[in-house]
């Protein structure tokens, strides 16, 4: 827990999460500064696709290796060269004269970005032994948050101060050095399989490998099931937690400060509960205790708020239950995590994880749009039970997936594959 490798987790990660929200949120408070329409802002959050779509040039990842420190650090390094070159070039344009160029330049930083990302998923998979993985994940997960942080952060404060956006990015660009040293210190990771070598290798391979598995089909059910009940009630807990008579800034405090203590929490957590139990019984747990928060919400309508208890203890009330709720959406994302890395083959490992993680992510997009009409339907209390026992479809794969006592060993696909 206390290791080197620890330290370029929490430096990766930091290198991970900075760029992204360059993009996500940086930029759009720049160009409200600069007056853009909101209709424009609106269609720039098109320029984050590429997080999206990486999986599409991972293949060429996994089987190109640069001349320079690796098929992963040389990766990483060719893309941390981008981001700081384009960080720093999107600045010297203005918003209100150039936005097609820095829509370009924009998409270049994303691109980059999830490039960074693409190496960076299979450089941890192949660097950390299984031990190491639930925690390392989980201090990559806590410093991805504090890369974000920092970019939007550093950005509001320094523009708030007068600065110029010119130099702003520069400085944003210089803050990538931080991955950029990191790069140079660790060694490359050394695996037994070989790159692939051919067109066939490299993309039609990765994908015939992992469904030709047996129980392929379940392990994307599970992937998708897993943590969709706790995403469906994670995007109405704003409309939710207002509705209920607390104030924005009662929300921001409570969800934004003690909930995103929990968070980190739980991830740090949960990657140390897994060195102890294993990634199947931490799947077990987590998944058990993922559900029972996300129900604990519903206490929030069925305590007569009239009750002196409402009136003078109702911040403290929202906080404990955001607080476990939140701790215990880091417990599972550590856990769920890890098992999607370990469900990597090493051959394959840029390849396979992209489109992990890429799906990870469509059954929160999906369900969240149904959240509206299922609470004007039944109901807030309803709802949040409804999200509760959709976890119960997850969990019965891990009958299959990862049995209680399974061990590590036992669910590392490179066990059984090669």
């Amino acid at each position: 827990m206390f290791s080197w490798k620890m330290l370029a987790m929490f430096a990766f990660g930091f290198a991970s999460g900075f760029p992204f929200y360059i993009v996500k949120d940086v930029l759009k408070a720049w160009m409200t500064d600069a007056n853009v329409d909101l209709t424009t802002i609106g269609l720039f959050s098109a320029v984050s696709l590429p997080y999206t779509l990486k999986f599409i040039w991972s293949p060429a990842m996994d089987s190109i290796v640069p001349s320079f420190l690796g098929r992963r650090r040389g990766w990483i390094l060719i893309a941390q060269i981008g981001l700081i070159i384009t960080i720093a070039m999107m600045g010297q344009f203005d918003p209100a004269e150039s936005l097609l160029w820095i829509a370009i330049i924009a998409l270049s930083i994303s691109f980059f970005g999830a490039s960074q990302d693409i190496a960076l998923d299979a450089f941890r998979r192949e660097y950390l032994t299984n031990e190491e993985l639930g925690f390392g994940t989980g201090v990559w997960m806590n410093s991805w948050r504090l890369g974000m942080l920092v970019s939007v952060g550093a950005s509001f404060f320094l523009a708030d101060n007068n600065v110029g956006w010119s130099s702003i990015h520069i400085m944003l660009s210089l803050m990538m050095l931080i991955g950029v040293m990191t790069t140079f210190l660790v060694p490359e990771p050394k695996i037994n399989a070989t790159p692939p070598v051919s067109l066939n290798e490299a993309i039609i391979q990765p994908f015939v490998e992992f469904f030709s598995r047996d129980g392929a089909i379940i392990i994307l059910l599970f992937i998708l099931l897993y943590k969709i009940g706790d995403n469906m009630a994670g995007a109405m807990n704003i409309p939710f937690i207002l509705k209920m008579g607390f104030s924005k800034t009662e929300y921001f405090v409570i969800v934004k400060g003690i909930g995103m203590a929990g968070l980190f929490g739980g991830v740090l957590a949960g990657g140390a509960i897994m060195i102890r139990l294993g990634i199947a019984k931490s799947l077990w747990v987590f998944g058990i205790l993922q559900a029972v928060s996300t129900a604990f919400f519903a206490a929030l309508i069925i305590i007569d708020h009239d009750t002196q208890l409402w009136i003078h203890y109702k911040n403290h009330i929202l906080g404990a239950i955001v607080a476990f709720e939140l701790f215990a959406t880091g417990l599972g994302t550590a856990a769920y995590a890890t098992f999607m890395a370990i469900k990597t083959n090493k051959k394959y490992t840029a390849t396979q994880y992209a489109l992990l993680t890429s799906l990870m992510a469509v059954p929160g997009t999906i369900a969240a749009m149904a959240t509206g009409f299922i609470v004007e339907t039944f109901g807030w209390s309803s709802f949040y039970f409804i999200c509760a026992f959709l976890a119960i479809p997850g969990m019965l794969l891990l009958f299959k997936l990862a049995p209680w006592n399974a061990t590590n060993e036992e669910l590392d696909v490179n066990n059984q594959h090669g």
